[in-house]
């Protein structure tokens, strides 16, 4: 049945829709083109690390560093530029739910063992507003893909949005921390599902870590017995 679905419906490559072998894939040119994160990387934060051992648990970018996290590991699975940006934004706004479960596969396996799993993935929540335009919340899809691959429990809405905040672009490393403040709360009642949990929170981007820790700082509140995060894409000035 699938030999005769692929000669009807022939395999695209997700980013250009070039054919390709198998479901879920990439063309060799757009999989070149974009940067995974295979290597090294920041304990907290996913950013590659240059000139660092592959599998140093110690290691720490020089931001996070200077910034400590809320939160005890993080993860991320591609930097957040070319066709990595263009996949993500495509999720983002272009109704591309298409792209959640190779997403979702990319995440899990940038989990560290044993530490980064969690028990209860729940993903940073979108206000009401930005919901009603946008009709879904892109973090939620890849939080209950990534539960389904680890065989976590998962919550849509055990955190939520009670501050709209405007679009963080150009705002500086400060602002974007004093404006994602208080902005992500443990829901009234839902929350109480993350007392005593490992939690592991999911979103799409990660920039300076600003909403991540607003809802780190909501998970550990709720009772969280401890936080790790994981975002599909790194923003990385650096590379």
């Amino acid at each position: 049945m699938q030999s005769a679905l692929r000669l009807i419906y022939p395999t695209q490559c997700l980013a250009c829709e070039t054919l390709v072998e198998g479901a879920f894939g990439l063309c060799a040119g757009c999989w070149g083109d974009i940067t995974f994160i295979d290597g090294a990387a920041c304990l907290t934060c996913g950013v590659p690390l240059l000139g660092e051992a592959p599998g140093d648990e110690a290691a720490l970018c020089d931001e996070c560093i200077v910034t400590p996290r809320p939160w005890e590991t993080g993860a991320a699975a591609l930097l957040y530029d070319r066709t990595g940006r263009r996949l993500v934004l495509a999720l983002k706004h272009g109704d591309r739910h298409d792209l959640v479960a190779p997403m979702a596969r990319w995440m899990v396996s940038r989990l560290r063992a044993g530490t980064g799993s969690g028990d209860m993935v729940v993903p940073v929540p979108a206000h009401w507003t930005r919901l009603l335009r946008r009709r879904y919340n892109q973090s939620a899809l890849l939080a209950r893909a990534v539960a389904q691959l680890t065989g976590a429990t998962w919550c849509a809405d055990a955190l939520v949005r009670v501050r709209a905040t405007k679009p963080q672009e150009g705002m500086s490393f400060a602002d974007r921390f004093a404006m994602q403040a208080g902005a992500i709360v443990p829901h009234p009642r839902r929350g109480q599902r993350l007392s005593g949990r490992r939690v592991l929170i999911v979103d799409d981007v990660m920039t300076s870590g600003a909403t991540l820790a607003s809802a780190a700082g909501a998970a550990a509140r709720a009772g969280a017995a401890r936080v790790d995060t994981v975002t599909l894409a790194r923003v990385a000035k650096d590379f």
